[in-house]
């Protein structure tokens, strides 16, 4: 993907964030809640693992050795700070990174 379809995707991300009433937190508060959100290893890990691909509820499970309740903790606490999206498909659940989690992954796991 290139520069000016990164930007575009992000730019159309944002827009529906916004649309969808989910962009409510202000600025500081955002950055305490995702700093909280990836304290976490298993969070952190679960969200470089998504990559640019996206991954069932179970894979994501089974590959993390969790319960359903750890799973939809985990999974809801990224969801709700922005960082993955969940996605609804022929009855399946599937988790992708959206572009705020992709740059975390980008600028700060991919540096270190």
């Amino acid at each position: 993907m290139d520069s000016d379809e990164n930007a575009r995707r992000k730019e159309e991300w944002l827009e529906r964030m916004k649309r969808e009433g989910k962009l409510t937190r202000n600025p500081t508060e955002d950055h305490k809640f995702g700093l909280k959100v990836l304290q976490n290893t298993t969070r952190r890990e679960i969200l470089i693992s998504l990559g640019s691909e996206r991954k069932s509820y179970e894979e994501i499970k089974e590959k993390f050795n969790l319960n359903d309740s750890m799973a939809n903790f985990h999974l809801n606490m990224l969801e709700d700070a922005l960082y993955i999206e969940k996605i609804e498909e022929e009855g399946k659940v599937f988790y992708a990174s959206t572009p705020r989690g992709e740059g975390y992954v980008e600028n700060v796991e991919m540096k270190k």
